[in-house]
């Protein structure tokens, strides 16, 4: 007896599964909209739901050709309800006009130089004591390291955390971890 192809890929799927292992999308999901390796963040940010206010922010900001550009960068993209989460009036603020510098500044610290997964994250965390360190775009640093419920966190310079909710979306220009908190340099 042959079997159809789909038949095959769901054979396969379930063997996965009983087997204790993972299959993921060729595209994964992020804000119900899938995120194509070949788009560039800002292209791929502009279809999620859960970064529109983020995407609001790097326009307001005049970040859009600098995210839309070769890179590579590593982009930890808060939610809207990470941005929701900040003091009533912060956003708002931030978007006037006249604080384009500090909305700048707050964004770049979302921004690493390079292409960094989770697998490499986790292979520095190890080297480096369960503490990875990186040097944003911004200027100042944040560190990643994994909590105690497994989940991968990164701490702002204020001691601020958020966990990293869905990581290794890829971009033609780098890579985005999303995170569930803005970070505050």
């Amino acid at each position: 007896m042959r079997m159809s192809s789909k038949s095959t890929k769901i054979i396969m799927a379930l063997a996965l599964v009983s087997a204790g292992g993972v299959a993921f999308a060729a595209n994964p999901m992020v804000g119900g909209a899938a995120m194509y390796p070949t788009k560039t963040i800002v292209d791929n940010a502009v279809n999620s739901k859960d970064h529109t206010t983020l995407v609001v922010a790097v326009k307001a900001a005049g970040l859009v050709d600098t995210l839309s550009s070769k890179g590579p960068f590593t982009v930890f993209a808060p939610t809207n309800e990470a941005f929701a989460a900040l003091p009533a009036g912060t956003v708002d603020t931030l978007l006037k006009p006249e604080n384009k510098a500090t909305l700048t500044k707050v964004l770049t610290y979302h921004v690493v130089a390079g292409k960094h997964s989770a697998t490499e994250i986790a292979a520095m965390a190890k080297a480096h004591g369960g503490k990875a360190m990186f040097k944003t775009v911004e200027g100042e640093q944040i560190t990643l390291m994994k909590g105690p419920d497994g989940a991968w966190w990164v701490e702002d310079a204020k001691g601020g955390k958020g966990k990293i909710t869905i990581a290794d979306v890829n971009q033609s220009n780098g890579v985005i971890h999303v995170v569930d908190k803005v970070l505050m340099p």
